[in-house]
């Protein structure tokens, strides 16, 4: 979606950049990377596991490498029996769900759990509880030191919220830059997938979502907004082009890399949805 993005930043210059859904940080990173004399950036997320292990990339990246390196060397020296590797992840799975080692411990075990379960996928049941099965990568990279520091190194100049998307507001400028991008609404009941976090992002919240870019208008904010496209999969599903009738709405191409059927996987329509006329 980067490229769509970039055809959609508004004419003015940006000094603030707010993403109250950072997730991967996709965005993010690419912002600090093209935006140099950006003055500070924001980003929040209800994911408490999230921005904890960025706090613990940002502040003691050494750290966490080193506990990553063992936990890399520990797993890759199972690599000749399958049984003892799936022990080993479901074993570190459970101890992940305790939550009562120390951040930089947990976060070495947040980045090990993604680097080895299923499809790279963040997922889990409303007693917050890490649940997705092991995956079949035979070596996965768990430890990408050089990586690491990059993120550190670029998250210098970042402040990490944990909590509610609308508390960002808090956090703005003369001229910034709002990125959302929210759980998406399920295209299907089959294809339903939000627990990003304990907590369910359903209609109602899409509804508040909206509400919020109302306010951010009003206060003359910028704001771009993704997600999925309803109508392309049901003519007749308007969610979102009745609820953003009075923004712009563009349906651009995305791929889609997460799927349980590898078929499913590959381009389709997604929305952008903006507060205001797009740069040339």
């Amino acid at each position: 979606m980067i490229s769509e993005i970039e055809k959609n930043l508004p004419n003015s210059a940006i000094d603030t950049y707010v993403e109250p859904f950072v997730g991967s940080g996709a965005v993010l990173f690419w912002v600090l990377g093209e935006f140099a004399r950006l003055e500070k950036a924001v980003v929040n997320d209800i994911n408490e596991d999230l921005i904890n292990t960025y706090k613990t990339i940002q502040s003691t990246p050494k750290e966490l490498i080193s506990i990553l390196e063992i936990l890399q060397n520990e797993y890759h020296s199972l690599e000749s029996s399958d049984d003892k590797k799936k022990e080993y992840y479901y074993n570190k799975r459970e101890l992940f769900n305790k939550r009562e080692q120390n951040q930089i411990t947990h976060s070495a075990l947040f980045i090990f759990l993604n680097r080895t379960c299923f499809n790279g996928l963040f997922r889990v049941n409303r007693k917050n509880e890490f649940n997705v099965p092991m995956g079949s990568y035979k070596k996965p990279t768990i430890c990408d030191k050089s990586n690491l520091m990059a993120v550190s190194e670029a998250l210098q100049k970042v402040e990490l919220l944990c909590g509610d998307f609308e508390q960002t507001v808090n956090y703005t400028s003369s001229n910034t830059l709002f990125y959302f991008d929210p759980p998406y609404k399920p295209l299907s009941e089959t294809s339903s997938f939000n627990s990003y976090a304990k907590d369910e992002f359903n209609d109602d919240e899409q509804i508040r979502l909206k509400k919020f870019c109302d306010r951010l208008d009003i206060l003359g904010h910028s704001w771009i907004l993704s997600n999925s496209d309803v109508k392309g999969k049901n003519e007749e599903d308007n969610f979102f082009d009745d609820l953003y009738s009075n923004f712009i709405i563009k349906r651009v191409g995305a791929k889609r890399s997460i799927n349980a059927n590898p078929q499913k996987r590959g381009f389709l329509t997604e929305l952008l949805i903006t507060n205001q006329a797009v740069s040339l």
